[in-house]
């Protein structure tokens, strides 16, 4: 089974479903979107639309409310979509340990959504996320997803690696495998089993080839759709590993085993 792991809800929403078609992908784990810059047409309505995530990220717009109406348009489009999706709930940044409790009650378990993410916090935002970890491992341990690409410095993912290391049970993805940061990120998960590396965004093709040489069974394909192309983001996965095991395993038996799918 072709798997990616890692896309955002697309409008209309047959366009991803076509995508997912083209790239012979048989699921995506989907998640929530703020912003829908698929639906501009050129460099000014691009800029206005990600202004609205920005809006949201620096507090300018209620993040609550924001992700409530996101998690409702997740929750949709997989309703209507029954086979091709599962889902991650988003959650507000910074709550606290009750708060995550609630939360996670409320909007991730009641859809039936598999984890938690796109987390983005800021940079000197990590120790934050401690609430978040205790919330996941209490509530089963659920998978978060965390982006580490900026603004996130190497000294935020190694803090982030930490809480990894603290709660060994949370499963925890590098969200673009670092940035920048991916060469000190692969060698800083060696001794962390619980961590994973997300490929898309990938800041170079040699990361790539690196991340999954050193780790086959902790690596996930995926596309970042819309930012990216799922066929072009296969194709480069494709291009890079020789062995059919580990094709296998990258581009969708990874995450299903991580997923009990």
């Amino acid at each position: 089974m072709i798997i990616d792991s890692h896309a955002h809800v697309m409008l209309p929403p047959d366009k991803q479903i076509k995508l997912m078609a083209e790239a012979k992908i048989d699921l995506t784990i989907l998640f929530t979107t703020i912003v829908h810059p698929e639906t501009t047409t050129n460099i000014t309505a691009f800029e206005e639309e990600m202004n609205k995530l920005y809006d949201v990220l620096n507090g300018v717009k209620n993040p609550r409310d924001e992700r409530i109406r996101g998690i409702e348009e997740l929750a949709k489009v997989i309703k209507e979509n029954s086979g091709k999706y599962i889902g991650f709930g988003s959650i507000p940044f910074g709550l606290s340990y009750s708060e995550n409790l609630d939360w996670i009650e409320k909007y991730v378990i009641a859809n039936d959504f598999r984890g938690i993410g796109e987390l983005t916090p800021g940079s000197g935002q990590i120790s934050q996320m401690d609430a978040l970890f205790r919330a996941s491992q209490e509530m089963g341990n659920l998978p978060l997803w965390v982006h580490t690409f900026f603004p996130l410095k190497l000294e935020d993912i190694k803090e982030l690696l930490m809480l990894a290391r603290r709660y060994p049970t949370v499963p925890t993805i590098m969200g673009h495998m670092g940035g920048i940061h991916w060469l000190d990120t692969l060698k800083a998960i060696k001794e962390i089993p619980n961590a994973y590396l997300d490929l898309s965004a990938a800041y170079t093709t040699i990361a790539l080839s690196f991340a999954i040489r050193e780790f086959p069974e902790r690596t996930f394909f995926s596309s970042d759709a819309p930012y990216s192309s799922p066929f072009i983001a296969k194709m480069v996965i494709e291009e890079l590993v020789t062995d059919p095991y580990v094709l296998e395993r990258v581009l969708g038996g990874n995450v299903a085993k991580f997923l009990q799918l």
